[in-house]
């Protein structure tokens, strides 16, 4: 018995259907020691296994990559209310089996390098795999030799922002030089984008007219502010020849000016996020407005369809869920105030049941498609290794999930922590069912089985100077 016990694989899993964003097969999964050793045509026979997990027909797909994470994070007066612990299980009960968290100083005092090795400590307690993105809030003489630091510490791309002047706003000129510097080291900037002089004085405006609560949000940070950014900071990217990423794009013109400068060989990349593609701005006509404040805000229901068509043709390349985890009780207490109110939404869990519901189910998007946005995609623009796809070779993160099921989402039921959900009442399709992470079945129908802190931390690899054409 010991002889076939080290002759044994750790985990088949049976009766699925494979897909990779490339393409589609009926597969059996053979996975061992966290990686995926084979896929098996379906009547070829199998290894002994330690568990054989029978999927009864469900759609195997690459367990998800939230590229845009804020565990934990502290905004002025505003703490996050989750930790990697939380975040992390959360997440896998959506699908998503790695997380790229944001090293954002917190501090005049904390330097992107200090608070990266933060950020590499408290994520000891992650169950999923993750990876960091640096932060740059100010210019800093040292700037150049932190992002080389950052580089060596498996840290090759970095946020700014160009608004949240006093706060977190940087000057084109430091974007210039990030965007440079990165570009040497094999890394990429992602960036923030809105125009700052606008909202400001958009805001300006609104607080004259005592119209700064929540429900007038999109009046203080209009699309043309988006636009405008989007369009300096590509600029200085064009001059450097340097790659950029876009996070949260929530206007169709924002995507069309990155795609249109990819079409001219620069090597620039679109963000969404499933609630710009899923929810408009009628919900700021409605009590309970202060639960939708993001930045940017969401946007009328022609621009969010616009957006979904951008994703349909292949316009957008990840989606990231952008996860802030304040509670509604920390946005009430600013509601008649936007400017004083914690940004963003909690999203880590249901960034795959809502995007699955805006483009597969609603905009007939495909498989292969959904797999690229939500996974194989977030991995190569990461240098994340391994990850993003199923086959021989390949992390064993997947889940399986029955494109027909859905859920009425409740914010009782989810297991992010904060006391609500901006999906409350919404039915949303393309919940899992069995996840994989790292070889191990952490949910099954017993439900889920927690593996303890055994996420382990992602150095990026330099990029490829093709990355996604």
């Amino acid at each position: 018995m010991p002889e076939q016990n080290d002759q044994m694989v750790d985990l088949v899993v049976t009766g699925g259907t494979v897909v990779n964003a490339s393409h589609r097969q009926e597969a059996t999964v053979v996975v061992n020691h966290g990686t995926v050793q084979a896929l098996l045509a379906p009547n070829t026979t199998v290894p002994a296994a330690r568990r054989v997990l029978d999927v009864q027909g469900r759609l195997l797909l690459p367990g998800g990559i939230d590229p845009h994470c804020h565990i934990g994070e502290i905004v002025g007066d505003h703490a996050g209310q989750d930790d990697y612990e939380s975040a992390t299980i959360a997440a896998l009960h959506g699908g998503t089996t790695t997380v790229v968290n944001f090293a954002i100083p917190e501090s005049e005092e904390e330097s992107p390098v200090d608070c990266a090795r933060r950020r590499l400590t408290e994520g000891k307690g992650a169950r999923t795999d993750h990876a960091l993105h640096g932060g740059l809030v100010r210019w800093d003489p040292a700037l150049v030799n932190h992002i080389a630091e950052l580089a060596t510490m498996g840290i090759r791309t970095i946020k700014m922002f160009t608004t949240y002047r006093g706060e977190r706003m940087v000057t084109p000129e430091v974007v210039l030089e990030v965007l440079r510097s990165l570009h040497r080291l094999g890394g990429m900037g992602y960036v923030h984008a809105e125009a700052d002089h606008v909202i400001e004085d958009a805001l300006a405006l609104c607080a004259k007219a005592g119209r700064v609560d929540a429900s007038h949000l999109p009046e203080t940070r209009p699309a043309l502010a988006e636009n405008a950014a989007v369009a300096q900071v590509l600029a200085t990217a064009q001059h450097l020849s340097a790659p950029v990423y876009f996070v949260h794009q929530s206007t169709p013109e924002a995507v069309a000016q990155v795609r249109a400068a990819r079409r001219k060989g620069l090597r620039a990349y679109t963000e969404t996020c499933p609630h710009y593609l899923l929810l408009n701005d009628s919900v700021y006509d409605k009590p309970g407005s202060e639960g939708f404040v993001c930045c940017p805000p969401l946007r009328g229901d022609e621009l969010r369809q616009g957006l979904v068509t951008a994703a349909l043709v292949g316009d957008v390349d990840t989606i990231g869920s952008d996860h802030c985890c304040f509670s509604l009780e920390q946005k009430s207490a600013t509601r008649d105030d936007v400017r004083h109110m914690p940004n963003g939404l909690p999203g880590v869990e249901t960034r795959i049941p809502a995007a699955f519901t805006a483009l597969v189910t609603r905009a007939g998007v495909s498989l292969e498609r959904f797999v690229a946005l939500t996974s194989t995609n977030a991995a190569r623009l990461n240098g994340l290794q391994g990850k993003g796809w199923i086959g021989p070779g390949a992390d064993a993160d997947f889940y399986s999930l029955d494109p027909d099921a859905s859920r009425t989402t409740h914010s009782a039921d989810l297991h992010m922590a904060t006391d609500y959900t901006p999906y409350q009442g919404v039915t949303l399709y393309g919940w899992p069912g069995e996840v994989v992470a790292g070889g191990r079945v952490v949910i099954d129908d017993d439900g889920f089985h927690d593996p303890g802190p055994v996420g382990r931390f992602l150095s990026t690899h330099p990029l490829d100077d093709a990355l996604l054409t």
